[in-house]
């Protein structure tokens, strides 16, 4: 049996994108319980050279929703990064998972060779459907998603693998 670039995307992202509104849920209900100002949480980062909470959340739902519409060769939905709050950014999560969802396997499945460009810092990357999902989408989308993981964990969140992961077996 063949993966399938529908089955290796959507349902990954939007599997992933719950267990980051799970982990954000944790985290506002651990910033309430030890009276942290949610703001401390929202403004973390590991390094200082790296992105803080916020921004690690709205780009994991840029790479998703990225590449969604990138395999699908429909134009990438842009999304006006204001977020502030966990509440506002659970609702980033949902319109994006929203999104991703939207997309129905015809569309995806066939984009292995599609041809996609795109500008990253004024770059201009170029990939095939499959060599963009596999070697930037998805592990850009990883990256970050883990990143806030870490940042929650180093700061006192209570989480483990299976919060990242996702319980084993669904």
């Amino acid at each position: 049996m063949t993966l399938s670039m529908y089955a290796a995307s959507a349902p990954r992202f939007a599997a992933m994108l719950r267990n980051l509104a799970a982990i954000l849920d944790k985290a506002q209900t651990h910033a309430a319980a030890k009276k942290i100002d949610p703001a401390a949480l929202l403004s973390a980062r590991l390094f200082p050279d790296m992105f803080p909470l916020v921004k690690q959340v709205q780009v994991a739902c840029d790479h998703a929703k990225a590449a969604m519409a990138r395999l699908a060769g429909v134009e990438v939905p842009r999304f006006e990064d204001t977020e502030q709050s966990f509440e506002e950014l659970q609702a980033r999560i949902a319109k994006t998972i929203a999104f991703v969802e939207s997309f129905a396997a015809a569309q995806i499945d066939g984009a292995e060779e599609r041809p996609i460009a795109f500008k990253v810092a004024g770059q201009e990357r170029r990939f095939e459907g499959m060599a963009y999902l596999l070697d930037s989408a998805l592990p850009n989308f990883y990256f970050h998603l883990v990143t806030a993981y870490g940042i929650l964990r180093h700061n006192g969140v209570e989480l483990g693998k299976h919060d990242y992961i996702g319980k084993p077996g669904r």
